[in-house]
């Protein structure tokens, strides 16, 4: 009814769209949504500060995410993006009662996709269902909790073309003669560029494309020979990128969304077109009232807090279970004090998270009250019959193992896994705090928007990548090694063929040791730009190369980890 209504406005052209459109051009700013506030202040990137997290119903949060592009293994910033995201969602479910309601979409045709099957000579659909199950498992290894729902590009195509027709109708889309369906930016006005302050002058007239402009995006592209494709009015085709989402997110969830979450290398181009595009279909000032994006450092100092805080808390965790079972006697215990120091811990924990998710605010705060526990647990020589105090020291532990247990995080897991999980909550705190006092958001934005395009550096990075991991493969295939040269009766000191080939063998590697060497000083010049490839020597030359984005299957966290930019590689195989 929604798509049928806003065809017919737009066919109409009627007064009434068109003093919408006007008032639209003229107002960027974010409006505060109505609704009922959860209790939490968040950092939004659309207003770029702190707001208070209002839901537009009470106690239910609806959440799009944006998923991955299906075409290879999971990396290290899925991982960082999705774990965060899976805290800030574990922390309104579990301390502000909010039901998070989440789709993620999952983009499974693409151009890397369609490449990636054709150098694999697979189908394109059997790699993406193959590279999909390899994610979940992956976010199941990182105790990411699944969305609500997941949601196929390839199961909405016809949603997407009613999309699109919608868009076309008001005005804000045009069809090209070759078969493409072009957002017209330049005729969004001054709407365009809410997230990053983008204007749609800033790049003229398109060269060498059928675009009207440099910034019009594709909703709809035409088919090339022996590619995936779907029926259209514009001929056969598939959808563009930031379509899919739009789509996706409103087919769940119509025009009111309250949080919208990714990486922050999609706020441009990605999120910014998703929100030109759900505006104009769904003819509304405001889509996607919070945009919460993700940047996130680690660093040695932090790699060894996280051990620090959780030996602490183990070791406290094992002196008060021995306490209560009469292992280990103390003097007589302030059950007052330390009774005070829980309730003010959940006050404090709960303030901390409220405040823009802050996290490491609230591991501080466990670590005062675990200060004060141990504080009073000094063991004695001589047990002088005085009263246990088990049942406050059992409060303290179960609150302490619930904290963890709530956020994802389990004092039974392996204790690399978990002091990696720390990591990222004491990070997240401190980018909540550096964000907010310094121009976080516009620094991260000038590197996604840059003087090109994100997308464009990423693929050549995977190119550069790519050939590096072919040269340092060519030089180390050589000749298999030979055994023992069993020398025959009567020969001693004559070469015969198997020496020969040792020799031949020992020239080849002096001869490649140039190549070796070549690539591990691309690797070192890489690494100063903030984009390392990670060295797996244990794999044989046949596993090396993996492109940009290195399998997180054999290591979920992997130490230390590096987030500079969106671009940080993960390769296996290194010289």
């Amino acid at each position: 009814m929604l798509l049928g209504a806003a065809v017919r406005q737009g066919r109409a052209g009627g007064g009434a769209a068109r003093r919408w459109r006007s008032g639209a051009a003229r107002r960027r700013e974010w409006v505060p949504p109505a609704g009922r506030a959860c209790g939490v202040v968040a950092y939004n990137s659309r207003s770029r500060s702190k707001e208070p997290l209002v839901l537009a119903k009470d106690g239910v949060a609806t959440w799009y995410s944006c998923g991955p592009t299906v075409y290879d293994h999971a990396h290290l910033g899925h991982a960082c993006s999705y774990v965060r995201f899976d805290i800030i969602r574990r922390i309104l479910t579990h301390f502000f009662e909010t039901e998070v309601i989440m789709v993620m979409g999952i983009t499974d045709v693409d151009d890397k996709i369609i490449k990636r099957a054709s150098e694999m000579n697979i189908s394109p659909v059997a790699l993406a269902r193959m590279y999909e199950e390899d994610f979940k498992q992956d976010m199941a290894s990182l105790k990411v909790l699944p969305p609500t729902v997941y949601m196929r590009v390839t199961e909405n195509i016809p949603q997407i073309i009613s999309f699109i027709k919608t868009i076309i109708a008001n005005g804000q889309a045009y069809a090209t003669s070759q078969g493409n369906v072009y957002f017209d930016v330049k005729s969004w006005g001054e709407r365009y560029g809410v997230l990053t302050a983008v204007s749609p002058d800033t790049e003229g007239e398109a060269v060498g494309t059928d675009k009207r402009h440099g910034r019009d995006f594709a909703l709809w592209k035409a088919a090339k020979p022996q590619e995936l494709s779907w029926s259209s009015p514009w001929g056969k085709g598939r959808p563009g990128w930031h379509i899919e989402c739009s789509t996706i997110s409103s087919a769940v969830f119509g025009k009111q969304l309250d949080i919208h979450s990714g990486g922050i290398d999609l706020a441009f181009p990605h999120h910014e077109n998703e929100i030109a595009q759900c505006e104009v279909y769904h003819q509304c000032e405001q889509w996607g009232n919070y945009f919460l994006h993700s940047a996130v450092e680690f660093s040695d100092e932090t790699m060894n807090d996280a051990k620090n805080i959780l030996q602490a808390i183990s070791s406290f965790i094992r002196d008060a279970n021995a306490y209560i079972k009469g292992q280990l006697v103390c003097d007589p215990v302030r059950e007052d004090v330390l009774w005070e120091r829980l309730a003010s811990t959940k006050v404090n924990v709960k303030a901390a998270f409220a405040d823009d998710f802050d996290t490491s605010r609230a591991v501080a705060a466990i670590m005062d009250l675990v200060h004060h526990g141990n504080r009073q647990l000094k063991a004695v020589t001589k047990d002088v019959g005085s009263p246990r105090s088990s049942v406050v020291y059992g409060s303290i532990t179960s609150y302490i193992e619930s904290f963890f247990n709530a956020l994802g995080m389990s004092f039974e897991e392996r204790q690399d896994l978990c002091w990696k999980y720390l990591m990222y909550l004491l990070v997240l705190g401190r980018a909540g705090m550096e964000r907010e006092n310094s121009s976080f958001l516009q620094t991260e934005l000038s590197v996604a928007v840059g003087a090109g395009n994100t997308a464009l550096l990423s693929n050549v990075m995977d190119e550069l990548v790519s050939f590096r991991t072919k040269v340092r493969n060519y030089a180390l295939v050589l000749p298999e090694a030979t055994e023992t040269v069993q020398m025959e009766e009567g020969a001693v000191g004559a070469k015969g063929p198997k020496q020969e080939q040792k020799e031949k063998r020992r020239q080849l590697m002096q001869e490649r040791k140039p190549l070796l060497e070549a690539c591990d000083s691309l690797r070192g010049d890489l690494a100063a730009f903030g984009i390392h490839i990670k060295v797996e020597d244990s794999c044989p030359p046949c596993e090396m190369g993996r492109g940009l984005s290195g399998s997180i299957r054999s290591c979920p966290f992997t130490a230390p980890i590096t987030v500079p930019s969106p671009h940080t590689t993960a390769v296996a195989g290194g010289s």
